[in-house]
């Protein structure tokens, strides 16, 4: 595997909202670092963390690699989806430490813009460790 690959099977993996195809692109004690200060080891805690994807619907991911080696590589990425559940907003919310959408009882929910970037390291065909580092905002009506 290398970044190309990946980056194809991650965007496959949100789009379709699926746990086991995000879990099956790394290894069996595989690191995914979704914030500086968390991370998720071993194919349970990758599909566990990666059942919050649910709770999006019209997932749309881009990326563009920046730079690639036999064992390593960078992406850049961007993701747009709608928020689908109140819970979902509330993770993102706490996430982001401050509610910057001012939002009455029974208001639509948001739909939310991400960007960020990638940096995955490759062991015996499949990912060892990724690191990601994203800002989110509501979309511009």
């Amino acid at each position: 595997m290398n970044i190309q690959q990946f980056m194809q099977g991650y965007k496959l993996a949100w789009e379709q909202r699926d746990e086991r195809l995000f879990a099956a692109l790394f290894a069996e004690d595989g690191e995914y670092h979704n914030t500086p200060f968390a991370v998720q080891r071993g194919h349970t805690q990758l599909a566990e963390y990666w059942q919050r994807v649910k709770l999006q619907e019209d997932v749309h991911v881009s990326y563009e690699v920046l730079a690639s080696t036999a064992t390593e590589g960078i992406a850049h990425w961007h993701v747009t989806y709608q928020v689908a559940s109140e819970e979902l907003f509330q993770i993102w919310a706490r996430s982001t430490g401050t509610n910057l959408v001012a939002r009455k009882p029974g208001e639509p929910l948001p739909r939310m813009v991400l960007d960020g970037v990638l940096k995955a390291g490759f062991e015996g065909g499949l990912c060892q460790r990724c690191q990601i580092w994203w800002h989110s905002l509501p979309q511009a009506s």
